[in-house]
């Protein structure tokens, strides 16, 4: 092999196809979105000087498990079952071992089989969960669609978007999928639907601005699985959504308590539950953002009580669920206190997290997700 082809990226080839589309998309065409976000040249066939990364266009896989193939020179992706999905071929052994994959053989001497088990744990959706690996066909597809979508759902996440938004969430990602829409337009539909919620809790429109609030939320939750299941993520498209869930909700918190103001519903002690509010949100945020630079991952992944308190931590969607009831109830004010006292219980709560921690060993700091 020349020095050449030794520095040079492998060539990411798909073998097979078939007529049955996922999320509007064939496999094969899934797959080349993927082998292009890892970096690879494209082709048709593997070149006997160059190493090559196939894969099977009647298949669907998890990204992560083909990032995985990528990384892994001499590597082969098997189904249960023993066929082969994917493999990552040395120079000189690319069409051999495209042969192998679209025939469906069994892996030669030298290849690497991948245990699927040890690569179920997926960090940056902070769950453990068997990975998507099935063949794609038109009887299939729907049941395939749905494990995609809920393969890119975060295992540790709030308790409305873990337990009210998958299903109808679905069915609106695969409409958007299908009319072509871009994760950003759902995101800046949702960033719209953020400033309109401001300006009504400012002038104490709370129902009108609670039905802005929770769309809003709903297609948060949709932009994500729509970049995720089309394979359309960006560095912008994360950053602007990112972004926009960081920053908007003492926003809308303050809005709130201005609204009150208008409305003349201010309760007892309101400017120390804002306070309280707006600095205990920030807190809760930096000890994530400390937990995470020193450990490596997220604070609600280290014990299950961690996930489980995830659920109904004082963020934007539990802190909605407490405002909804009272705002219908006709006690916006009271909402906005009972938020300020859940939100003093849920640093509290932070805090003993990250002080735990530090008086642990360091090497006893592992997310329960992992083992």
């Amino acid at each position: 092999m020349s020095d050449k082809a030794a520095g040079e990226r492998p060539l990411g080839v798909v073998v097979g196809s078939g007529d049955a589309r996922i999320w509007g998309m064939t496999g094969a065409e899934r797959l080349r979105r993927m082998l292009l976000r890892a970096g690879l040249e494209l082709a048709q066939t593997p070149a006997p000087d160059r190493a090559a990364v196939v894969a099977r266009g009647d298949w669907v896989l998890d990204e992560p498990l083909l990032k995985t193939v990528v990384q892994r020179p001499g590597s082969v992706l098997v189904a249960p079952g023993g066929i082969p999905v994917a493999a990552h071929a040395p120079a000189g052994q690319g069409p051999a071992v495209a042969e192998m994959v679209r025939t469906g053989q069994a892996p030669g001497p030298g290849l690497e089989v991948l245990d699927l088990d040890a690569l179920s744990y997926n960090e940056a959706l902070r769950k453990k969960e068997p990975p998507v690996l099935e063949p794609l066909t038109e009887a299939n597809v729907r049941a395939v669609e749905a494990r995609t979508f809920k393969g890119s759902y975060k295992g540790v996440t709030d308790i409305v978007t873990k337990y009210a938004w998958p299903l109808p969430a679905r069915i609106v990602t695969r409409w958007c999928a299908l009319a072509r829409m871009t994760p950003n337009q759902v995101t800046f539909a949702g960033f719209l639907l953020v400033l309109a919620a401001f300006w009504l809790f400012w002038i104490g429109e709370y129902g009108w601005g609670l039905a802005c609030a929770w769309i809003m939320t709903f297609l948060d939750t949709v932009d994500g699985k729509l970049a995720r299941v089309t394979l359309t993520s960006s560095k912008f498209g994360n950053i602007f959504d990112h972004g926009i869930d960081l920053i908007h909700p003492p926003f809308w918190w303050w809005a709130w308590y201005v609204g009150l103001e208008h409305t003349g519903q201010l309760p007892d002690q309101a400017g120390l539950m804002l306070g309280v509010i707006l600095i205990g949100y920030w807190v809760q945020r930096a000890i994530e953002g400390v937990f995470m630079r020193r450990y490596g991952f997220h604070v609600h992944s280290w014990r299950p009580f961690d996930s489980f308190f995830r659920l109904i931590t004082a963020r934007r969607n539990p802190n909605l669920l407490i405002l909804t009831p009272a705002a219908l109830l006709g006690a916006p004010g009271l909402g906005f206190w009972l938020v300020g006292a859940w939100t003093a219980i849920s640093l509290a709560v932070h805090a003993v997290q990250l002080v735990r921690a530090l008086v642990t060993p360091r090497e006893q700091v592992v997310s329960w997700l992992s083992r």
